[in-house]
């Protein structure tokens, strides 16, 4: 493969010639949350770091957390901090497939970062309540291969290499057929697969072992070798039973990443935030003035772009916190309402919590309330539902003059304005449309603001550094902290930071020149079957 170690060994030549196709690797996962966005991004940034032309990619991500291109697609937040670790523009070919939970047994199925339709978990696989001929979903396993193949393809054709990302595990047989992620792509494109075990949970090598034992010999073909994750203690420690597991599986372990707190990157899966207690990631900084400011923010159902309160987090001084009592937000400076994929199903676990009517009060008392998306529907005096829940008209905690109609279109943008006297840049995604009444007392983005409470659809927002202080100072004076915003936080660099820590763990833990080999030469020959494989025949 040309681009990577070019003519006379040397790297990062980034040139793609006539025809050329970049290499590909795909990274597994024992279980989900075993790192596998971590490793991908860590890849993309040392590759990027030595010059190399990278792309990543996930065929199909299921997530809440989303983001806008500037073409306007939605795709998996996850997918956007990869590119910004390879540092390319994020695109819809990076994540062609995204579903979004409404529940526990529907999402909405986006493609081509366009909502498409909405389906049942069995729909999707192919099983009663699949979408009939002519509706415009089509999840029909040959289709969508196809489509994440193309898209595959096309990021080859113009990228020296591309770091693809599986889900879940690859050793789901019940999936198996329908899989067009894990081993499905990997025998589609030819990609070798690494596989990320998460050594804190325990039994990693019973996890190396039983995931490539559960595969059919010709899946097992592409995995080429393992990397152990989040290790705490000696690595030498670990060396005879990566000598062992290299002599029963025939394939090598290429890096043991050491557990590192703090990386503070996007993850996928707001369904998996937990309710009690969970603090977002925070610079260990005092206060730069003489107080600090801690945030609330309600763990709504179907919570979506959680990652919004992440700049918050990241100034010295703030402690943000997510709760579900109402007696949670007595000491809280400020509340915020983030968005949601359910915002009629989040005003009812509001009211039936009593945190509605702690929201309530604390409007009447001038104390801060900011609401996000779903978060400032539900602020709004009433909402026209016959899209996302079908509840028709409910009324909503009425603090906003604001009416919201959900549209069968989703709005899909990429803003850029002024508030606060700063210049602001968002990204938006949302059905509901939202309609100012008379009443409000400033125009806030593309909301309002009524004495203490803020509503706007845009996410993002506060990762524009002055607004955010700005803000920040506003919430500080209706709170009475003798909080200061610190004037040196810049959230783009800190992200920078921390994509760079995650290129540190790859070249400092694992073996680059395996890497490499894997990425060039693609799927190494005479990798051994390991028994029994898949069992009832070979998918």
């Amino acid at each position: 493969m040309s681009g990577i170690r070019g003519k006379g060994g040397t790297e990062g030549s980034g040139a793609r010639g006539s025809g050329a196709r970049g290499g590909g690797l795909l990274v597994a996962g024992t279980t989900s949350d075993a790192g596998k966005s971590v490793v991908t991004a860590g890849i993309c940034r040392w590759l990027a770091r030595k010059g190399v032309s990278v792309a990543p990619f996930k065929a199909q991500n299921m997530s809440l957390n989303s983001f806008v291109t500037r073409e306007g697609a939605e795709i998996g937040r996850a997918q956007a901090m990869q590119a910004a670790a390879a540092r390319v523009e994020p695109s819809a070919l990076m994540n062609p497939v995204l579903l979004k939970p409404g529940g526990d047994r529907s999402s909405q199925v986006v493609l081509l970062g366009k909502p498409v339709g909405e389906l049942s978990a069995r729909g999707y696989f192919g099983g009663p309540g699949a979408p009939s001929p002519g509706e415009r979903v089509s999840t029909g396993r040959e289709a969508l291969l196809g489509t994440v193949t193309e898209c595959l393809e096309e990021l080859r054709r113009t990228h020296d290499a591309v770091i693809c990302e599986g889900a879940g595990s690859p050793a789901e047989i019940n999936l198996r057929r329908t899989d067009i992620v894990n081993m499905g792509l990997a025998r589609a494109a030819g990609l070798p697969v690494v596989v990320v075990g998460d050594i804190d949970r325990g039994g990693v090598f019973a996890s190396f072992f039983g995931t490539t034992a559960l595969l059919s010999a010709a899946d097992q073909r592409h995995v080429a070798a393992y990397l152990v994750n989040k290790f705490r203690g000696d690595a030498s420690l670990l060396e005879p039973g990566l000598e062992m597991l290299r002599d029963l599986t025939g394939r090598p372990t290429v890096g043991v990443l050491p557990f590192a707190h703090g990386l503070g990157i996007d993850e996928e899966d707001g369904l998996r935030v937990s309710l009690r207690g969970a603090v977002r990631e925070s610079v260990v900084a005092p206060p730069y003035g003489a107080d600090v400011l801690r945030i609330a923010v309600a763990a709504v159902p179907l919570m979506s772009n959680f990652t919004d309160v992440d700049a918050l987090a990241a100034e010295p001084g703030v402690i943000v916190r997510f709760v579900d009592r109402p007696e949670e937000l007595a000491d809280a400076d400020l509340v915020v309402l983030p968005g949601t994929r359910g915002t009629v199903r989040a005003l009812e676990w509001l009211r039936e919590r009593g945190l509605a009517d702690a929201i309530a009060r604390r409007a009447v008392e001038g104390r801060p309330v900011l609401g996000v998306c779903g978060g400032f529907q539900a602020l709004g005096e009433r909402i026209e539902d016959e899209v996302e829940s079908k509840a028709g008209t409910v009324a909503g905690l009425g603090l906003l003059p604001v009416r919201v109609r959900f549209a069968a279109e989703k709005t899909l943008a990429r803003p850029v304005g002024e508030a606060l006297g700063e210049r602001v840049e968002g990204y938006e995604i949302h059905h509901g449309v939202a309609e100012l009444l008379d009443g409000a007392e400033e125009p806030f983005l593309d909301g309002c603001r009524v004495g203490s409470v803020w509503g706007t659809h845009w996410h993002g927002s506060l990762e524009s550094d002055g607004f955010r202080r700005a803000f920040l100072r506003r919430v500080a004076a209706a709170a009475g902290r003798a909080f200061v915003p610190a004037p040196d936080t810049r959230f783009g660099e800190l992200r920078e930071e921390q994509l760079d820590r995650l290129g540190d763990l790859i070249e400092e833990h694992a073996d680059t020149d395996a890497l490499l080999r894997l990425i060039e030469e693609g799927v190494p020959e005479g990798l051994p079957f390991v028994p029994p494989g898949v069992p009832g025949g070979t998918p």
